[in-house]
């Protein structure tokens, strides 16, 4: 069994998921949101760090998956959205944990079946694929997302070593 710390970096909202892999089998743990305002960047930083400390201190994830930076239309975003990654991936080096990367599209390939879906789609797939009682929110759903997309890609990561040491796919 893995546990899987999910995120879905921002200045002002980060969303995290938390799930279980036994096997085949991806299941619900947690997810939220941490909201960091609008304040000093700085404090905002500081609150994602703590935030998902916390997080990792009370579900002690194996695995830390977050969502790769894009570039936008606004270079000076993305260089804040680089920052809130830093500070999310602090967090998971605090505990030693696995660290692994994902680009939004393959993301959303990986659980709506292409990289162009939008946010609606993403949040009735997570709700369906981990048989929630609610849509979570955006940023939670794209956590889980995360987390699940590292779910099933190291899935077959594990298969193709096993194969590769094998000899073939039997």
């Amino acid at each position: 069994m893995t546990i899987i710390l999910g995120v879905d970096p921002g200045s002002r909202f980060t969303g995290y998921g938390v799930v279980r892999v036994a096997g085949v089998k991806v299941s619900h743990i947690s997810h939220g949101v941490i909201r960091c305002g609008s304040g000093e960047l700085g404090s905002r930083l500081k609150l994602i760090f703590r935030g998902l400390k916390e997080i990792a201190s009370e579900f002690s994830p194996q695995e830390f998956a977050i969502e790769k930076t894009f570039m936008a239309k606004n270079a000076n975003s993305a260089l804040i959205l680089g920052q809130a990654r830093g500070a999310a991936i602090c967090a998971a080096a605090e505990f030693d944990l696995g660290i692994f990367e994902y680009a939004p599209t393959e993301i959303k390939k990986a659980i709506v079946g292409r990289g162009r879906a939008d946010k609606a789609q993403v949040q009735h797939m997570i709700k369906v694929l981990l048989n929630l009682t609610a849509v979570p929110a955006t940023d939670a759903a794209d956590a889980l997302g995360v987390a699940i997309t590292h779910a099933h890609l190291r899935q077959s990561r594990a298969h193709l070593a096993a194969a590769k040491q094998t000899g073939g796919w039997g």
